[in-house]
């Protein structure tokens, strides 16, 4: 999976839009492209981008090869000069994008294009399959961790992702999130992040007995021994044998460094307090116990709010597929093009009924606002390129379209800082990715950021995205002059 060239997983349309642009325009005409989402997953109050990694390593391998080009050229619908063209391809423009981790909300550019128009146009499905997945599962594992407060979170979603590639990336992504390792050995290896697990039911099962099932194991892993406790009576059998065990280690002079007990069926509220005095009273107060089962952000809410003892989380299916929410809904959208006498960028916008539709026109940035005393967000805003501000400055922020909704900023009230960072210049990555488990702390430090309001599961408070006065201005000039009478 590393180094793949994965320069035809895109859609038709794309290529065929291209060979027009080739066939009946300036191919090297400059434009904008902007990559966002219109609404926040899980009907939630933010979002945790993901991803980037992986569009750098998509762009850097992006060229059509001798059997990219014959498969095209198989299909009868590209001419020669066309498919001439393809083999010399390479990006050769300018990408700008939102740092992995960050917390990101609704209609703000992730990823910024500038580019002849058809390297723009080419990327935009594979940039949306790759920011689409990873951002969706990196924002899941977050409300999971969020719901845990403070218990580790394990990814163990394997085997029911869609395919090897959603486990892999998946993972990397619930890593970013906020889990503390996952089951997933390939991603381990490939991003150098804590791989964790216990053992199936099939390791009780193929002794004669759970109790030598449980001492076998805890002999091959003294340092990390975790049992299965319900594979036959789980408050019976599994916890006294699994203290039978714990007493042996101890009376051997075994380090009690990490043990416990997991729990994977029944009421997993009433067993993990069950399991709590009975290894209170055997001595083993510092017991982890950990559970698995189908476990989602608000069954973990639920299962605290019932006095739940579990202090260690293992979430498979509905983390790794995101299973309430499965889609994250980014869209690619043009807004500028360049005009090839000034040099200056054009704005284009896309008209709609609806209104969170409406695209936002021009060469944008966004500038965050923090309340300077709490570090917490207040707002984001949206501008086009070379606006300045200045925190020393009174700020007036309003609702794009309830624009009678106005928050007036006391100067020395907040801080601001610039989201878009350039990746790649003149079609040379000029970015290094940091290591995932730091994009991890990263996020952590930016879900610190939020308002309690904003991090609660149902019903939170929306964070504001606002555009800029001159940004706004704009758009109402370009949606006046799209007006027509009938």
């Amino acid at each position: 999976m590393n180094e793949r060239n994965l320069t035809l997983l895109t859609d038709l349309y794309e290529l065929t839009m291209m060979q027009g642009y080739f066939k009946e325009k300036n191919a090297n005409e400059t434009v904008i492209f902007d990559a966002f989402y219109r609404n926040n997953p899980n009907n939630g109050g933010y979002a945790v981008c993901a991803g980037l990694e992986q569009v750098i390593e998509y762009i850097n391998h992006l060229h059509f090869g001798q059997k990219d080009v014959e498969y095209l050229r198989s299909t009868g619908l590209f001419e020669e000069d066309f498919l001439e063209y393809l083999g010399d391809f390479r990006f050769s423009g300018d990408i700008y994008a939102i740092p992995e981790g960050t917390v990101v909300f609704p209609r703000e550019p992730l990823v910024k294009v500038i580019a002849p128009i058809m390297e723009a146009q080419l990327v935009e499905t594979a940039l949306l399959n790759i920011i689409n997945h990873q951002s969706l599962i990196a924002t899941k594992a977050a409300r999971v961790v969020y719901a845990a407060k403070g218990d580790g979170v394990m990814e163990f979603g394997l085997r029911r992702a869609q395919g090897p590639d959603a486990g892999i990336y998946g993972a990397r992504a619930a890593m970013i999130g906020g889990c503390i390792g996952t089951s997933n050995v390939l991603c381990g290896q490939m991003f150098d992040v804590p791989v964790k697990g216990t053992h199936a039911h099939s390791w009780i099962m193929s002794f004669p007995d759970e109790l030598t099932a449980f001492r076998t194991y805890a002999k091959l892993y003294p340092t990390a021994c975790i049992l299965l406790v319900d594979t036959y009576d789980t408050l019976n059998s599994g916890i006294p044998n699994a203290i039978t065990v714990f007493t042996e280690m101890r009376r051997a002079g075994i380090p009690l460094n990490f043990y416990g007990i997991r729990l994977d069926s029944g009421d997993l509220a009433y067993l993990s307090k069950e399991a709590k005095k009975m290894l209170d009273q055997a001595g083993f107060p510092d017991a982890v116990i950990s559970a698995s089962n189908d476990l989602d952000e608000t069954l973990i809410r639920s299962l605290k709010s019932q006095g739940a003892t579990i202090n260690s989380w293992g979430v498979g299916t509905n983390l790794i597929t995101s299973k309430d929410c499965p889609s994250f809904g980014g869209v690619y959208k043009l807004a500028a093009i360049q005009d090839k006498n000034t040099k200056t960028f054009i704005p284009k916008i896309k008209l709609s009924e609806n209104a969170e539709k409406i695209t936002n026109p021009g060469n944008k940035t966004i500038q965050r606002i923090y309340h300077k005393q709490t570090g917490k967000v207040i707002a984001d805003l949206i501008c086009l390129v070379g606006e300045s501000f200045d925190p020393s400055n009174s700020l007036l922020l309003f609702d794009p379209i309830e624009t009678w909704k106005k928050t007036h900023l006391a100067p020395n009230s907040y801080t601001l800082r610039e989201l878009l960072v350039p990746v790649f210049q003149n079609g040379r990555c000029v970015y290094r990715s940091p290591k995932v488990m730091d994009i991890r702390q990263y996020c952590m430090r930016e879900m610190d950021t939020l308002w309690e309001e904003s991090k609660r599961l149902e019903y939170p408070h929306q964070v504001h995205v606002d555009l800029s006065n001159q940004l706004w201005h704009m758009k109402n000039q370009l949606l006046d002059s799209h007006h027509y009478s009938k």
